[in-house]
């Protein structure tokens, strides 16, 4: 089982090394624009192409460090001071395993790509650790680097999930083997006989497959809160350790939540698009053999747009999600005894904001995705208040002076690679 606290109490973090008095808000603020955003967005869009994609590492660093210089906390901004070194050697590291990965799989090295594949889940947890080393590694505020100490036997502990899907999906193989004997014959034998008789499914094989989903379901839902958890509990800036309140029903509750919206949308725009289907058939068949070819677009019209608005029905289940999920976290999390944040992101008007957003997208043909970028960044980031015990000058001389006592910036700098995205 996983070593990261789900109790409220017992995860509550490690006391301060000081404790002040009396507490001070400061409201996070974003100073960007849209316009302003637009002209780093459009530069490193026209290289990348230009480039065939190399500089993606180039255009990621200067993305980051537009956001953190215009993000304020306390009056201050974030600094981004990743080494463009080391996010150019994981971008290549990344796309070498990439090609490898794909001449393998083209060319019919089955045992090279299940070996591919194996060794991506064992290698798995290690990515992650060391993406969330570097990517807190390289974010400062006030002269303060922040640091992810969570030691690699912590890492693997917390993804447990991965390894407990791999024995799931494991285990209804091999019971649908079971319940059927003729499946395993019949994958056998399929390269031999162009017609052979199917496997029969009965209701007890169904039962398995969906026991086999579900358990998929709460084993991601799992590795998310132990990853959120330990990330944060492993936070520390100079002695302060991160803070962390949520337990995995509030995960649960809102993965539960996110599946009725999913729903909801689903059934609202199927009506929708049943209405719009039945006009339309209605109107083709009123003229009659005049538009013989308007009914093979109409068919491939209606395929299409299906697709389309179950895109568009996952979309408001996405913001609601993430924008449950932002506000659980920021809410629940703290720096120690030290400081506290508190959230009011609406839920409501950041589905509506998400759902705007790629409609204006779709319709610019993605030229509004920067001012859309910048407005849902902004609406989250504005939404969450720093409390700070004793005021921010006198925890963030207190939080310096620790920090000369721990790890030096070279150590810091020299921990991780940007591996992920």
């Amino acid at each position: 089982m996983s070593q990261v606290p789900s109790d409220r109490d017992s995860a509550a973090g490690p006391m301060s090394t000081f404790m002040p008095q009396n507490i001070d808000a400061y409201p996070l603020e974003f100073t960007g624009s849209g316009g302003e955003y637009f002209r780093v967005w459009i530069v490193n869009v026209l290289l990348s192409i230009i480039t065939l994609g190399i500089y993606t590492p180039w255009a990621r660093r200067r993305t980051a460090q537009y956001f953190y210089s215009h993000t304020m906390v306390a009056g201050s901004p974030l600094e981004f001071t990743a080494q463009q070194r080391k996010m150019v050697m994981g971008f290549v590291l990344l796309m070498l395993i990439t090609i490898a990965y794909n001449i393998a799989a083209n060319t019919g090295q089955d045992t090279a790509v299940g070996l591919f594949l194996l060794a991506g889940a064992v290698l798995a947890p290690f990515i992650w650790g060391s993406a969330m080393r570097f990517r807190l590694g390289a974010t400062r505020w006030r002269g303060l680097r922040l640091q992810f100490t969570a030691s690699w036997k912590e890492v693997y502990v917390a993804s447990w999930p991965v390894f407990a899907l791999a024995l799931v999906w494991f285990g209804v193989f091999f019971g649908l083997q079971m319940l059927s004997p003729e499946l395993a014959g019949a994958l056998q034998e399929a390269e031999e006989e162009t017609k052979r008789k199917l496997p029969t499914f009965t209701p007890a094989m169904g039962g398995l497959i969906v026991l086999g989903l579900v358990l998929t379901v709460l084993c991601f839902i799992r590795l998310e809160y132990n990853f959120k958890s330990l990330l944060v509990l492993k936070a520390q800036v100079g002695a302060e350790r991160g803070r962390w309140k949520p337990v995995y029903m509030d995960f649960v509750k809102i993965w539960l939540a996110t599946v009725l919206v999913f729903i909801l949308c689903v059934v609202a725009l199927s009506l929708i698009g049943t209405l719009l289907a039945g006009g339309s058939v209605a109107l083709v068949a009123g003229l009659g053999n005049r538009l013989g070819l308007w009914i093979i677009v109409l068919i491939v019209g209606a395929i299409v747009g299906g697709f389309f608005l179950l895109f568009l029905a996952s979309a408001p289940a996405r913001a609601y999600r993430e924008a449950r999920m932002f506000r659980l976290m920021w809410d629940n999390i703290g720096v120690s005894h030290v400081a506290r944040f508190k959230c009011h992101l609406p839920t409501g008007g950041y589905v509506w904001l998400r759902i705007k957003n790629m409609v204006l997208t779709l319709i610019t043909l993605g030229l509004y995705r920067p001012f859309a970028r910048v407005s849902e960044y902004r609406m989250k980031l504005e939404s969450v208040t720093l409390h700070v015990k004793g005021g921010v000058e006198q925890v963030a001389g207190a939080m310096v002076r620790q920090q000369q006592g721990g790890l030096g910036d070279a150590m810091a700098d020299a921990a991780g690679l940007d591996l992920i995205g």
